[in-house]
């Protein structure tokens, strides 16, 4: 799946991540999960269910990211969801959200998320308060420092 979106491109294909841009974000502008290595973060792209790039057109380069984790059949995760500074304010973020959640093969599924920010564009697309069916674990911390 390739979807133009201005002066940019968004792409399902795991052969095109640029994994240094990838985790050059996750490991120093995130605000979630900065605990992982390297190691950790190639391990998740790989394991992904699902993942989709954004990049700019003309020069090919990764300003965009999101990865999901899924039984494929009836639930996803959505994961890792990042739109670098200068590509911000072109819409990019709702454009991400949605090639992984409505233009994708798990459109039906219940989706889950954790996050601490960008509450109104996952509200878009029906992200909400958990109903009573739902119950979590909070993170327990790993071996290496939280």
């Amino acid at each position: 799946m390739r979807i133009e979106h201005g002066e940019y491109e968004l792409d399902d294909d795991p052969a095109r991540l640029d994994r240094d841009a990838i985790w050059a974000f996750l490991s120093t502008e995130a605000y979630w999960a900065r605990w992982r290595s390297r190691a950790d973060v190639d391990a998740q792209i790989t394991a992904a269910w699902r993942v989709v790039g954004v990049y700019e057109r003309a020069s090919g380069a990764t300003v965009g990211f999101a990865r999901a984790i899924s039984d494929g059949v009836a639930l996803a995760y959505l994961a890792d969801v990042f739109i670098a500074k200068p590509a911000r304010g072109n819409g990019l973020g709702v454009a991400l959200v949605d090639a992984m959640i409505e233009r994708g093969p798990g459109h039906w599924f219940r989706w889950l998320l954790h996050t601490d920010d960008a509450h109104e564009l996952y509200a878009k697309f029906g992200f909400a308060e958990p109903d009573r069916t739902y119950r979590e674990r909070p993170r327990q911390c790993p071996p290496s420092p939280c």
